[in-house]
């Protein structure tokens, strides 16, 4: 019976639902976790093809934690390779704006405490945070695609709004 589970996902509509269940929510998890700059697309649809290229090994069952963890390990490969291009590179672009000096400067200051307060977070806090107060997603939606429960998805977002708030207390 396992030996006919493997081949479903083969089957090109299995793999159509799995990825119109998954692509949205894989694409969100990456981009909260790893930002915007390393293109989380293109990751979603290399796991996707690998996924894919592993039909024959991969149950429907195991299919969505494969695609997580084949994604992240994509964007984590990406990190490494970026931290490699940016310690060789040796000119930095020129950015020119019409904005005082002043505005600039607490511009920068503000960025970099929220950039700094958000880093403090611990991963899952981040993750739960983003996925509320960017996507709007509710506690229920978030509790699903972390295949957590509810309290817990409650419970990091609040630690984070309790950590964001003694951490910007200043602005």
């Amino acid at each position: 019976m396992t030996k006919q589970l493997h081949k479903n996902i083969c089957e090109e509509r299995i793999f159509s639902s799995i990825f119109n269940k998954h692509s949205k929510n894989l694409h969100d998890f990456l981009y909260y976790k790893f930002g915007d700059l390393l293109n989380p697309k293109d990751k979603v649809q290399e796991a996707f093809v690998k996924l894919w290229q592993n039909c024959t090994k991969v149950s429907p069952e195991k299919a969505k934690s494969f695609l997580f963890t084949t994604a992240n390990n994509l964007m984590l490969n990406e990190v490494a390779h970026q931290k490699v291009v940016l310690k060789h590179q040796q000119t930095k672009p020129k950015h020119y704006t019409n904005e005082s000096p002043e505005f600039l400067m607490q511009e920068s200051e503000y960025n970099d405490k929220l950039q700094k307060a958000l880093a403090n977070l611990t991963e899952a806090q981040r993750i739960a945070f983003m996925m509320n107060r960017v996507e709007g997603k509710r506690f229920k939606e978030i509790a699903e695609i972390l295949d957590i429960s509810t309290k817990a998805v409650e419970k990091r977002i609040y630690g984070a709004l309790k950590k964001l708030r003694e951490d910007i207390k200043e602005l």
